[in-house]
């Protein structure tokens, strides 16, 4: 395990030294990652729901919208950068309105996004913001070009924090062919009647909210009235520091753990004590815990997949990272293909691809240096990239293979 506890170690310190400018962050240390390590283990011996190599925890199911992204076969679209809320938690600032964006392309008109879709074969969309009814109109017209343009099975969901909801809109997003709406109901003080207004209307309603460990206990307290509104799904996301939430998250003492992003440690004991709680009591409704760790390894390599795979890209040549492998004499080259709106000349392999709506700049890049390698140690590469081992790889070279190769199992340790 010595290159892989390399690799945390440097991860603590990039981390550490991308956020030194704040003086108060309480970074976990070993002494007290015990205790909490102890506490997740008795959690997680209960046996609860796991997916997607153990990083998603859940109880009683996943919406299928939770499911697809996993699956790397969802486009999230930004309907716009505005927001009408002020949650301390948010990572970004949400300020200005912009035109819709998914993965750094633009979308002009409707078309154009429902054109993207088909092309990259995508199974489910959603709509996320900024707070996509402050442009209803927008959004609806987005929805209905996806609904009308791709696969007729394709699954669509909306975010919204609720603060403009009304039976009206629920209804003509519903008519549209919308197949979840997804509520913050952080951003109103955990208040249920905008979330009534959609239930019966939409077909599948879901809360979706970040784990607040202050507000467990409450959370807890709301799952049999969620019950009763017809709320289907509770998804629990882990709390983020960005240098946007800094100052009001650091206010609050929660731990911080310096993965590739430092995130909150409290965040993910209070998820998991809430479906801890709802298995105990067999509560009737889904809940899952979307920890850091899925969503950064699960969201990027499910994108890099689509994109290679609609570039041609064969199914012996693709990691289940999504990386493209080419194994040489005595080097092993992992690179992918990009999707841009502007041309980068510079970019090897750069190609143009027009669609009707909209034309986009391909280029395929280098996603790490070659790994070279000793020709003793073919036989162990050969057999690296074939089949997933049990254990990281100890040897430097054979683990950065692996971390190119491979999606990482479980939620780490603390």
């Amino acid at each position: 395990m010595k290159a892989f506890i390399h690799y945390l170690n440097d991860l603590v310190s990039e981390q550490k030294d991308a956020f030194s400018k704040y003086q108060d962050i309480r970074w976990i240390n070993p002494y007290e990652a015990d205790v909490f390590q102890i506490k997740r283990d008795e959690l997680l011996s209960k046996n609860p729901g796991r997916l997607f190599k153990g990083t998603k925890i859940f109880h009683n199911g996943i919406s299928n919208g939770c499911s697809l992204c996993g699956k790397g076969m969802w486009s999230c679209l930004f309907i716009t950068g505005k927001c009408n809320a002020g949650c301390f938690y948010c990572p970004a600032p949400q300020q200005t309105d912009e035109l819709p964006t998914s993965q750094g392309l633009t979308f002009e008109t409707p078309e154009a996004y429902a054109e993207y879709v088909n092309y990259f074969g995508f199974k489910g969309v959603s709509f996320s913001g900024g707070e996509p009814l402050l442009y209803f109109e927008r959004t609806l017209e987005y929805l209905k070009a996806v609904r009308s343009m791709c696969d007729p099975d394709i699954y669509i969901w909306l975010y919204t924090n609720g603060i403009l909801a009304s039976e009206e809109k629920f209804r003509l997003l519903a008519e549209a062919g919308l197949n979840e709406i997804r509520f913050d109901i952080g951003a109103t003080r955990y208040s249920l009647e905008n979330v009534k207004k959609a239930s019966g209307i939409i077909p599948t309603v879901t809360i979706e909210i970040p784990s607040v460990p202050e507000e467990k206990n409450l959370i807890i307290e709301l799952l049999p009235d969620l019950v009763k509104v017809g709320v289907k799904h509770l998804n629990l996301h882990q709390l983020r520091l960005t240098d946007h939430n800094a100052a009001k998250l650091l206010k609050r003492n929660y731990t911080y753990i310096p993965a590739e992003k430092p995130v909150v440690l409290e965040s993910e004991l209070a998820a998991l004590e809430i479906i801890d709680y709802a298995r105990d009591n067999q509560i009737d409704i889904g809940i899952n815990y979307c920890s850091f760790y899925f969503k950064n390894r699960f969201q990027k390599a499910g994108f890099r997949t689509r994109v290679n795979t609609a570039m041609g890209v064969t199914g012996d040549m693709l990691t289940e990272k999504g990386n493209i492998r080419l194994i040489s004499a005595d080097a092993v080259q992992y690179s992918s293909y990009f999707v841009k709106d502007k041309s980068d000349m510079s970019a090897s392999d750069h190609t143009t691809l027009k669609l009707a709506g909209k034309t986009y700049h391909v280029y395929r890049s280098p996603v790490t240096q070659a790994v070279k390698f000793m020709e003793h140690q073919q036989p162990d590469i050969v057999k690296l990239t074939t089949e997933e081992p049990d254990q990281i790889p100890d040897d430097p070279v054979l683990f950065k293979i692996w971390q190119n190769e491979y999606i990482e199992t479980n939620l780490r340790d603390y």
